[in-house]
């Protein structure tokens, strides 16, 4: 397959790309003139194991007084250190607290997170942390390899979830900023969208024709917490279109560690593992890191049993209640399918899969149901990415589900969307398209008709008007042209008014009539300023939504004055 093209649109010397995932999280870099030859970070080194990653744990460690400490291996071997010892208290650690940008219904910059203990702290700042360390580790590696380069040299870009709504997307930007990276040194890349420009380079002889024999395919983006799905096409100009709204769910890796704990819980007893949890953290920690490893190695074979490596500290404190393990092995339901001897557990394979069931399932039934839409029948190709999607469990529910479909599967899938980050950076002119994935529209105060709710009249300058109407500007499913702009021209909603706010709202739902509906959230708003004239024609302006971006950006203009006011929108401005 030929490279794609070397040549970096990007106007800085180097672009480095941050994956911060819900599981790990790691960073790359590729220089302007060497765009495609993309470095990932050095391996961090995972405790007493000497396991080596590109990526670090995504868990945070804070000092007592709330400043931080650690990030990664570091924060968990650190946090262990001190329990082992009972001088934990006070500390803070956070793991696996990505999806709460996801499950948050009401985000705000004050949301709040729970550690591992059930302290809380407000969630940007454990964001922002990670950010700082991540970036700060990225500066140390470049200055080892360059000299005289400036921090004003780098372009970050900031992996993001395709199905993450606009409002994650901004806390993300908030805490970047909080984390010393500068707005105009930020761009976000949606995570399956790059791991589809990272195919383009890959060399991989599995995938040679993938760029020039496929014209549909999906991505399929198979993290620790979530699934994200999109659907592209590849142009004649070798640029991609999206031709199916992002849309996914939380049917990640992490679920099945989930099922893994549960497993364990249900043997032990809740009370035995929630003390194992607080008060054998070293060993807590190994366990989680076993199981990481061994949960990859499960294959679709239903013959003989995997063994998994247990703390005997955990065996004990399961038989402070009196009871042998022996005789809580034969309480289980399934019991011949497990075996507890000393610090070893072993389960039949049927059982080990089992633990993958759900999220699969889940997985793969949404995926049915995607193919049920006519405009992605004809797709020829599904791409998975992710290190979830290296699991061979998934590769054999995809290849049953849908034997029409060629799989392809990326050489490090769990470095895909890293590396793609890197390369949309330099080319974040790549996607031609993308699908609305929810309907936009604008908050307006319309002279006060006979079909609208009374409950909603209001009156300025003396006249009747409805406030709370949504004015639709894009729907759903609609396609967004990156880099056309939506006009829309409009006026003062009375003469005396100084100030117009444009508040924009999305919505879930095709057809909205208010914005106080259910499906509706305000997305952010920019207040202009209208010229101070008692006529009310003074006041038209043009509006310039810029919907194709991974952000909204709009663009007001003054017919009167020629003034013009610019922004991203700010999903948390008042």
């Amino acid at each position: 397959m030929a490279m794609a093209a070397e040549k970096s649109t990007c106007n800085r010397l180097l672009v480095a790309a941050i994956d911060f995932g819900t599981t790990y999280s790691g960073y790359a870099f590729s220089f302007r003139d060497k765009p495609n030859d993309i470095h990932t970070n050095p391996n961090w080194v995972a405790g007493s194991e000497k396991l080596m990653s590109l990526k670090c744990p995504s868990s945070v460690l804070l000092k007592p007084d709330k400043t931080f400490h650690s990030f990664g291996f570091e924060a968990e071997n650190k946090y262990s250190d001190l329990a082992e010892d009972a001088k934990h208290h006070g500390w803070y650690l956070f793991r696996r607290f990505k999806m709460i940008l996801y499950e948050t219904t009401n985000l705000q910059l004050d949301t709040l997170i729970e550690d591992i203990s059930g302290m809380k702290m407000p969630a940007i700042d454990i964001f922002a942390h990670s950010m700082s360390f991540l970036k700060n580790h990225l500066w140390k590696t470049l200055q080892s390899r360059v000299c005289e380069i400036l921090e004003t040299d780098i372009q970050y870009v900031i992996t993001v979830p395709a199905i993450w709504d606009p409002k994650a997307k901004q806390f993300m930007r908030r805490a970047a900023y909080k984390a010393g990276i500068p707005n105009e040194q930020i761009s976000f890349a949606l995570e399956p969208e790059a791991a589809s420009l990272w195919c383009q380079v890959e060399t991989d002889d599995k995938l040679s024709s993938l760029s020039e024999q496929l014209t549909k395919y999906m991505v399929i983006d198979l993290g620790g917490g979530t699934a994200d799905i999109t659907v592209h096409q590849k142009m004649d100009d070798g640029s991609l279109k999206e031709i199916h709204k992002a849309s996914g769910g939380a049917w990640g890796g992490n679920e099945v560690d989930k099922n893994y704990l549960q497993l364990l819980e249900n043997i032990v007893q809740a009370a035995a593992m929630d003390k194992f949890k607080r008060e054998e953290m070293i060993d807590y920690f190994d366990l989680l890191r076993d199981f990481e490893t061994k949960k990859r190695s499960i294959t679709r074979d239903n013959e003989g049993k995997i063994t998994f490596k247990l703390p005997l500290s955990l065996c004990k404190l399961a038989e402070l209640d009196g009871i042998k393990m022996a005789t809580k092995r034969a309480r289980l339901h399934d019991k011949t399918k497990y075996s507890w001897i000393g610090d070893k557990l072993r389960i039949e394979k049927v059982a080990a899969k089992a633990l993958f069931t759900l999220p699969i399932e889940m997985l793969i039934n949404h995926v049915k149901k995607m193919f049920e839409q006519p405009e992605i029948q004809d797709i020829e190709a599904i791409l998975l990415v992710g290190g979830f999607s290296e699991c061979d469990l998934v590769t054999e529910a995809f290849e049953q589900s849908f034997p029409d479909k060629r799989l392809l599967i990326l050489k490090e899938a769990g470095l895909a969307v890293l590396k793609g980050a890197v390369h949309f950076g330099h080319h974040s002119d790549a996607f031609k398209t993308r699908i609305a994935r929810f309907t936009i529209g604008r908050e307006i105060l319309p002279l006060f008709e006979k079909h609208h709710d009374p409950a909603r009249k209001t009156i300025r300058d003396g006249r009747e008007h409805c406030k709370e109407i949504f004015k639709k500007i894009i729907e759903i499913g609609e396609e967004i042209p990156i880099g056309v702009t939506k006009e829309e021209k409009s006026i003062a909603a009375y003469a005396s008014q100084e100030h117009a706010a444009i508040t924009l709202f999305s919505s879930t739902n095709l057809d909205v009539t208010y914005t106080t509906e259910s499906g509706c959230q305000k997305l952010g708003r920019l207040i202009i300023n209208l010229p101070k004239s008692q006529s009310i024609l003074d006041k038209r302006h043009t509006t310039y939504y810029y919907f194709g971006d991974t952000e909204i950006h709009i663009r007001v203009k003054m017919a009167k004055t020629n003034e013009e006011f610019e922004k991203w929108i700010d999903c948390f401005s008042t």
